[in-house]
């Protein structure tokens, strides 16, 4: 064994995602005026059974909540991830969990993701020229550096990918256009996290995104019985893309996902709209049960227009 290796800290961070009000959101928890940062703590390896049990125990313990859906995200282990005094390596096991909001406890809160990766929300005009403006940023400081180019238009289009989004952090960081990396101006986009988190958090995004086109975890985020709009504008808000209304219907109603109740919504100034459950029988019949590609027919960033 090498006397010089550096011990090793484990901990467990979960990044915990509802939507509501159109929005996809993280739970967060804020201690002592520091920056946001997703619950978090060590292994507790005299009873924690597994690294999922543990996750579990600090989302009770830091937010009173207990999720259901879970699964493990990655893990994190940069040289200098974390460390204090250089002698520790500290690494990182991180879950993605869906939830459908519900009010946290102790210090903990929910926040728009977007405010912390605003250029991934390109439904409105504005986020899409808020991604073309990044991309013109970066370009500058890819200057004649093939390399670089060439990662800037894999990450920023066209075709925007949605799913590219630790991609599109990571050439942030690289270039020194967010706080994490050191970036002091004032427009510096979206707001920081602790440590790494939103790094973190951009990984869970991606997965999330990536997930939508083969499995149908967007049912983890809606009531029992829902409107085919509600669907539709939950992908939305994960996707942050807008889809065409009648080809997403026809789309879902031919994918078998989901089965008329027979039931309308009641209380509601329009026409009544048919309610809609999940079926989960799908996973049975179908290999790759997702709502398609939610990026065709996206925005192109580079500027503004529709792709075809």
């Amino acid at each position: 064994m090498d006397r010089d290796a550096s011990p090793v800290m484990m901990t467990l961070d979960a990044v915990i995602i509802a939507v509501s009000n159109d929005q996809p959101r993280v739970l967060v928890v804020e201690r002592d005026g520091q920056p946001p940062a997703l619950p978090s703590g060590a292994l507790d390896t005299a009873h924690d059974a597994t690294l999922e049990l543990g996750m579990r125990r600090l989302i009770r313990d830091q937010t009173g909540l207990e999720v259901g859906y879970a699964e493990q995200l990655y893990t994190f282990g940069d040289r200098d991830r974390g460390a204090v005094d250089g002698n520790e390596r500290h690494l990182s096991v991180a879950y993605l969990a869906l939830v459908r909001e519900t009010a946290p406890a102790l210090e903990a809160r929910w926040m728009d993701v977007y405010e912390l990766l605003p250029w991934e929300d390109t439904r409105q005009d504005d986020g899409t020229a808020r991604a073309a403006g990044l991309r013109t940023d970066l370009e500058r400081w890819a200057g004649r550096d093939r390399a670089r180019r060439e990662r800037i238009a894999l990450a920023f289009g066209p075709p925007w990918d949605g799913i590219r989004v630790l991609e599109r952090y990571e050439l942030l960081y690289g270039s020194g256009l967010v706080a994490e990396a050191g970036a002091e101006h004032l427009d510096a986009p979206g707001r920081p996290m602790a440590f790494d988190h939103r790094r973190i958090t951009a990984t869970a995004l991606g997965r999330i995104r990536g997930k939508l086109t083969y499995r149908p975890v967007v049912f983890e985020l809606l009531p029992e019985t829902f409107r085919l709009l509600d669907l539709q504008h939950t992908v939305e808000a994960l996707a942050g893309v807008k889809l065409h209304k009648q080809n997403f219907r026809r789309l879902v109603e031919r994918s078998g996902l989901v089965e008329g109740t027979g039931e309308r919504t009641a209380g509601t100034t329009g026409r009544p709209a048919e309610l809609f459950r999940y079926r989960p029988s799908v996973q049975l019949e179908r290999p790759r049960p997702g709502v398609g590609v939610p990026y065709r027919g996206a925005r192109d960033v580079s500027d503004g227009r529709h792709g075809q």
